[in-house]
């Protein structure tokens, strides 16, 4: 993997913070958000970082301000929409812009802030590791409005989903969405441990159709 290199963003909510893997060359941008619990990147976000840098892809993983700040619980939805919108921009933009296409996505609550930010970023698609569907054992109050926004805009959606997510299976994720085909079934919960290589080769085959590899001449 590329070094990546570190820059804090301000936003309304306080600073945020940008690693960005840029190889040379880069073909295209992917920004990953975190989840709603721990101040660790998952291995499945780490995972994706460094097959699509190998890709020749950017990649950059936004820590939120409330991690920054060592708080244990996540913001409300509409702090994160509003931290995540200046952090995304600046990388867009200025000296160093990182180029398109553009993909955003993220882990469970990343995956809900890049779904409902999508259309006002410009994004060219949206993958979602881990959609929470709905709160284990809450089926009956679903986030699939949030899900649909990018895909009532017109943009691509990947969902990479476990098979036994409490906060919906791929079937019931499935089942809100108007192509079933762009939800993909992989192994585990709402967790898909260390290195899991068939999220990781969902993820790469849905970026890459984003974005090919330019031919070899």
């Amino acid at each position: 993997m590329t070094t990546p290199r570190v820059v804090e963003i301000d936003t309304p909510q306080g600073p945020g913070r940008a690693t960005i893997h840029r190889p040379r060359g880069a073909r295209a941008t992917l920004v990953l958000g975190h989840g709603a619990g721990g101040r660790d990147w998952t291995g499945d976000v780490l995972a994706v970082t460094e097959a699509m840098s190998a890709q020749g892809w950017a990649v950059a993983l936004v820590d939120q301000p409330w991690r920054l700040a060592g708080r244990r619980v996540a913001s409300r939805p509409a702090a994160l929409d509003e931290a995540w919108l200046p952090i995304v921009s600046a990388l867009r933009s200025g000296r160093g812009a990182l180029p398109g296409p553009l993909v955003l996505g993220g882990r469970s609550a990343g995956a809900r802030v890049a779904c409902r930010t999508a259309e006002q970023l410009g994004a060219d698609a949206v993958l979602c590791l881990a959609f929470p569907l709905h709160l284990p054992g809450r089926p009956e109050a679903s986030r699939a409005p949030e899900l649909l926004r990018p895909i009532e805009a017109g943009l691509p959606v990947c969902v990479i989903q476990g098979a036994r997510d409490p906060f919906g299976t791929p079937d019931e994720v499935r089942a809100t969405v108007p192509d079933p085909a762009s939800v993909v079934g992989v192994k585990g919960t709402h967790s898909f441990g260390r290195a899991p290589a068939d999220v990781v080769a969902a993820a790469v085959a849905f970026l890459t159709a984003v974005s090919p590899p330019v031919p070899t001449p």
